[in-house]
């Protein structure tokens, strides 16, 4: 027989009460002890004595009814007295089935796994797990997880002696999703968990930073250790820094480059389609051609990130539109004459725009045949201790945002996708403001269903082949609904919106719905942690990153208590808005 210290141990004095109702997911208690109903609340755990006296059923509290009934009163009327009625409460606590502990299992000692082997039976005793069990048993959950599988997120608001340890392989191979509402510590949740990722050998996460707040995990001054990237913008067309990323026009694919430049409502947007397919082909063949790449030649397609040149193309759809057809008589119009017009204005309405120089006028060295392995070798390496990757998308123009993410998204994944199964490195991306890219399918234009469904076919797909996602986003209701069913693992900060709040109230199983109820009442820092990744769906205060970001809350009252607006940092502002580069006016 093996002997054990149990971890849950209970007197009389901790029974809470007895089983009176059970269903599938859920246990009813009727309270007989009244002192410990006091003390319990929404959120707590409560143990249910299992079929064995080794074995616990653990329930999260969800619901405390009291009820007053009216009874006779159990002493006899005297003669000539009116029978008494005494008002009894009746205390009920209702629970939702989480999980089973085992003082034993097999060569085991103390263990807890999510899911229940068997239901309550009525009658069965019920205790709160509080104090001294309480504490035990928070130290059990992580404690199986291998050291390398650790990942350290904070401590139980529950219990704060006890370190709240998620496995890191469930929880990022399964995608996840960090949710909150602006000033809930988000950002420093992403940091948080790119921080403690750094520490490994080979990480390899990219991070899709809108607005440049990740900067500082970057700076080796202040003990950085990302590495950082920017989208070029107008001030990098003529000396491109080292860090600026561009992306040419010749790795959008057919319908992404058409969603930016096709108008579907013209009655020649078929002619202007077909047109550019062919012409595209056909240059892309010339230079596969000229650099003698004779296997590629016999496989490729229009949609082949093969580099071509721009002008080019634009000089054969300016002889289509020219060129007339000849007749019996002489010349007559042309097949596709005057039919390309207005196509051809809105792309070099495209060309002109300086704001769109990382995509369509790229540095000659970029139209290379051999850059975009490069290029792409910078952004997947795991190597030097600079796996984490920060790419600021801040100067990328709104309205072509959504190609731009869905065609570095796409790309990454396709060169993953081809990379030799043996030789593969996983590879997570991190979507910051996600709500911005990746919509509701119903709510999206053109353009945003082109990078939707790239990042749709990675959260469908990309498991299979160790590329996935890390979706972070302050309004969940206005993200892919496809995208965030994926998602296996949820860390929610506070959410006070009801969509947002109903979002994930159906994401999550019926029998832990209740536990979404305290997202609004979530303090800063603190977050709700649910799915594969954690055998106990948590609430959990996060541990501060030691380099934050930049999305610190400005304090508006101290502020306009002590600091005046400075007049040089608007008239730089305004100029740096006129020529769309930051830092580099004076």
């Amino acid at each position: 027989m093996i002997e054990t210290t149990a971890a849950l141990q209970f007197t009389e004095t901790e029974l809470l009460g007895k089983v009176a109702v059970v269903d599938t997911s859920r246990v009813t208690i009727n309270v007989s002890n009244s002192v410990l109903l006091t003390r319990l609340g929404i959120g707590n755990l409560i143990a249910v004595r299992g079929s064995t006296e080794r074995e616990y059923l653990i329930a999260v509290a969800e619901r405390v009814t009291r009820s007053v009934r009216d009874e006779l009163a159990e002493d006899l009327p005297e003669d000539g007295e009116d029978t008494r009625l005494v008002s009894t409460p009746t205390d009920l606590v209702r629970g939702a089935l989480i999980g089973t502990f085992r003082t034993v299992d097999g060569e085991k000692k103390n263990t807890f796994k999510r899911g229940a082997d068997s239901f309550p039976q009525i009658d069965r005793d019920c205790y709160v797990i509080d104090a001294a069990n309480l504490q035990r048993f928070m130290g059990i959950l992580g404690a199986d997880y291998p050291e390398n599988e650790r990942l350290k997120l904070g401590i139980f608001v529950a219990d704060r002696s006890a370190e709240a340890i998620i496995s890191g392989d469930k929880f990022f191979q399964r995608h996840a999703a960090i949710l909150g509402s602006t000033g809930s510590g988000k950002s420093y949740a992403v940091a948080l968990i790119l921080e403690r990722a750094s520490k490994l050998k080979h990480p390899n996460i990219i991070v899709f930073d809108m607005h440049g707040e990740y900067a500082p995990l970057a700076n080796v001054e202040k003990a950085g250790f990302a590495s950082r990237f920017r989208i070029a913008g107008p001030g990098d067309l003529e000396n491109p820094a080292d860090d600026a990323l561009f992306l040419p026009y010749w790795l959008l694919n057919r319908d992404e480059m058409l969603s930016m430049i096709l108008d579907r409502s013209d009655q020649n947007a078929p002619n202007q389609a077909s047109r550019f397919t062919l012409h595209v082909r056909t240059l892309k063949q010339k230079t596969l051609e000229s650099e003698k790449k004779a296997e590629v030649l016999k496989t490729f397609t229009v949609d082949s990130p093969v580099p071509y040149s721009i002008k080019d193309l634009i000089t054969l759809l300016h002889t289509d539109n020219t060129t007339k057809g000849v007749g019996k008589t002489g010349p007559v119009k042309g097949e596709w004459e005057d039919k390309l017009t207005r196509f051809l204005s809105r792309l070099e309405a495209k060309l002109d725009d300086r704001r769109y120089g990382f995509m369509f006028t790229p540095p000659p060295k970029a139209n290379e045949y051999g850059w975009l392995a490069a290029q792409v070798g910078r952004l997947l390496a795991s190597n030097g201790g600079k796996g984490i990757k920060v790419i600021d998308f801040s100067e990328v123009p709104s309205d072509v945002l959504p190609v731009v993410t869905g065609t570095l998204a796409r790309l990454l994944y396709d060169v993953q996708f081809w990379t030799d199964p043996g030789k593969r490195t996983p590879v997570t991306l991190l979507c910051d403001e996600a709500h911005l890219y990746l919509p509701v399918r119903d709510d999206a234009d053109a353009v945003q269903r082109q990078a939707l469904g790239a990042f749709e076919r990675i959260a469908k797909e990309g498991r299979k082949y160790g590329f996935s996602l890390l979706v972070v986003s302050q309004r969940p209701s206005d993200v892919s609904r496809t995208i965030l069913s994926q998602c296996n693992n949820f860390l929610s900060l506070r959410l006070t919106n009801d969509s947002d709040q109903a979002v994930i109230t159906r994401l999550m199983p019926d029998s832990l719905a209740g536990l979404t109820s305290i997202l609004p009442l979530l303090d800063t820092g603190e977050a709700l942690m649910l799915g594969d990744a954690v055998l106990l769906p948590s609430r959990i205060r996060l541990d501060k990153p030691a380099v934050t970001p930049d999305s610190a809350t400005r304090d508006f009252w101290k502020e306009w208590g002590s600091q005046a607006s400075d007049a040089d940092a608007i008239n730089l502002a305004v100029e740096a808005l006129r020529s769309q580069t930051r830092g580099k006016t004076a």
